[in-house]
């Protein structure tokens, strides 16, 4: 069968031993674990492997994990206990920090992270895939007391320009549309190497070709000091008027407990700088609801900051304890109270979305076509990066304007116009 994991050092070369094999492979969490499976995959077919659907026609399984909050990790390992009778590999974030916690659900070989790209750097080959995404920088520079992906990705590590703008010229020479930028932190990127991820931009707003980036998530505590040369390289034709800025909460009391690295004040500065540069920039959030100790007026003072800044999209996390981290160690709130702040949040947030919208229903509007969400259907994207689902095939990369005619919150229902 195969050994029982262990803790490997990325230069191990246990992906090469998989030749020749039938393997499905299953992926959660964000877009940098996408990343890593596209890579993996590009890597198995070199090595004669066949990739398919179902785990039960497979030789072999391998299991990209994440662990970034407890319901996630359950049902990581709930697969993982599904899938046990396989020979199977598990790799991701659990791979680095939860080694005793897959042990408890099954036997399976441990493949470190960032083995796949060593693995797929070796093979020197750029996949056709849209949107693509390419992972410029991985770890951070904060010390957030909940937060366990650090521990498991280690302090950032930026990759070079000419590397990250190689694999977009090979992208967009691929016929990619859509590709996005991926990190724990992208507006850290630079800090390590004597750069700033604004020079990044620029430098990818002067190639060539026919594509669209999205920009992935930028904490505010390092997109601030850098806002300026940032704000300015958004101005540029390929990027989409996207921003993710996590603010996790309104209350300057928990933003210092958590160790943020920022106050309130600062979310809605730069939140207003930001839109001096691109006034109808689409503002994406994340917030934590019942982080330890969080009062009820901590809780308003959340819903009074998205009042203030006007988000067009909020991810809501329910706070839930962390192996090793310092926040595991306080006192946890009880679930009724982190479902009713939830379901508060949520009708908040989306009461700001409709409004939002409401000003834009009716309007023609011109999108790029990016992907196919179902059969049948076509998924725009406009300049600052809205969705609108129009219910024909459209190639990727077809341009054309379209009404909006129903409101979906977090996007449009569109017909050509």
């Amino acid at each position: 069968m195969h050994e029982d994991a262990e803790d490997r050092h990325p230069g191990t070369n246990l992906i090469g031993s998989i030749r020749e094999k039938r393997v499905h492979i299953r992926t959660f969490g964000c877009t940098y674990n996408m990343g890593d499976t596209l890579k993996l995959r590009e890597v198995l077919k070199h090595q004669q492997c066949t990739l398919v659907d179902d785990p039960r026609d497979a030789d072999t399984v391998i299991v990209n994990t994440c662990m970034v909050i407890g319901a996630t990790e359950r049902k990581v390992l709930r697969q993982l206990r599904a899938l046990r009778h396989h020979p199977l590999y598990v790799t991701g974030c659990m791979a680095v920090v939860g080694q005793e916690t897959i042990k408890s659900a099954c036997n399976a070989s441990i493949i470190h992270p960032d083995e796949i790209s060593a693995a797929y750097r070796k093979i020197g080959t750029i996949p056709v895939r849209s949107p693509g995404i390419v992972q410029v920088c991985h770890g951070c520079q904060g010390h957030c007391t909940y937060c366990i992906t650090r521990k498991a990705r280690g302090r950032l590590v930026s990759q070079g320009i000419e590397e990250i703008a190689g694999e977009i010229r090979a992208l967009a020479g691929n016929g990619a549309v859509e590709i996005q930028l991926t990190g724990q932190d992208l507006s850290a990127w630079g800090a390590d190497i004597g750069s700033d991820f604004g020079q990044l931009l620029s430098e990818i707003n002067s190639i060539p070709g026919k594509f669209m980036i999205r920009v992935g998530m930028m904490n505010p505590a390092t997109l601030y000091p850098v806002l300026d040369s940032i704000g300015s390289a958004f101005k540029g034709e390929k990027i989409f008027s996207l921003i993710h800025v996590p603010v996790q909460s309104g209350s300057d009391t928990v933003l210092g407990r958590m160790k943020r690295g920022y106050t309130c004040d600062k979310v809605i500065e730069l939140v207003r700088r930001f839109r001096t540069f691109i006034p109808d920039v689409s503002l994406h959030t994340d917030v934590i609801c019942g982080y330890p100790g969080e009062t009820e007026e901590d809780f308003v003072e959340t819903l009074a900051l998205l009042s203030r800044i006007q988000p067009d999209k909020v991810n809501i996390t329910r706070f839930s304890p962390r192996p090793g981290t310092p926040a595991s160690l306080e006192k946890d709130m009880p679930d009724r109270f982190k479902k009713e702040r939830s379901r508060a949040l949520r009708i908040h947030a989306e009461a700001i979305a409709r409004q939002k919208n409401a000003s834009l229903l009716g309007q023609e509007v011109q999108v790029v076509i990016t992907e196919h969400p179902r059969e049948g259907s076509s998924m725009g994207r406009t300049a600052n990066y809205t969705g609108v689902v129009i219910p024909c095939y459209l190639e990727p990369g077809t341009v054309r304007n379209v009404r909006l005619v129903e409101d979906r919150i977090y996007y449009f229902l569109g017909e050509l116009g």
